[in-house]
């Protein structure tokens, strides 16, 4: 883990379930920037896994690719993708 992505994981609200919004829940508060990277290619990050007390960021194109297998040994699983729905 960085520096920062430790700096977020020590700042971040404790998540303690598996979350996804959906056309019937919002998210209230938005915790992932747009200095939040993708772990994977460096893109936007939406969608934060914690996984054996790691943060790993991932924007929504490879969240959805590792999604099935990280969901599987996440602690939590937080997904901010509707907000690229929320721009249009």
């Amino acid at each position: 883990m960085t520096c920062n992505a430790l700096e977020r994981y020590e700042e971040a609200p404790e998540m303690n379930t598996l979350t996804t919004p959906d056309e019937n829940t919002a998210v209230l508060e938005h915790r992932l920037t747009a200095a939040d990277r993708c772990d994977s290619c460096g893109a936007q990050a939406y969608i934060a896994a914690e996984v054996n007390g790691s943060e790993l960021l991932f924007c929504a194109h490879h969240g959805r690719k590792y999604e099935e297998k990280l969901r599987s040994v996440a602690t939590s699983w937080h997904d901010e993708t509707a907000r690229l729905h929320e721009a249009r």
